[in-house]
């Protein structure tokens, strides 16, 4: 079967496909997910939420207007190596020690 665009033809998707047994199928699934619609999230999802809702960039939030590349990437490095270092500062923080001050 053939479909008709801007007076041409053209074949259909079935007609393209491989009468071929030995191919793979070209869609797969793989597992199922359960749906949870109308179902209220539990404790883990509340914390992988909490989760998201907590993470904060290091480039500050607006508008910024660079009149060369080299400005953008300046900014963007020193953004970047913020991040390193607070990352890196809360890592080897020690934890306090419950009963010490």
């Amino acid at each position: 079967m053939a479909t008709v665009y801007d007076g041409q033809r053209h074949p259909s998707p079935a007609s393209r496909m491989s009468s071929t047994h030995e191919q793979q199928p070209i869609q797969r699934t793989v597992g199922r997910r359960k749906p949870r619609d109308g179902q209220p999230m539990d404790a883990r999802d509340r914390d992988a939420m909490t989760a998201l809702a907590q993470y904060h960039t290091r480039a500050p939030k607006g508008v910024f207007i660079y009149y060369s590349a080299e400005e953008m990437e300046r900014d963007r490095l020193r953004w970047t190596v913020d991040a390193v270092v607070e990352r890196q500062r809360r890592w080897n923080t020690p934890a306090p020690r419950p009963g010490k001050t």
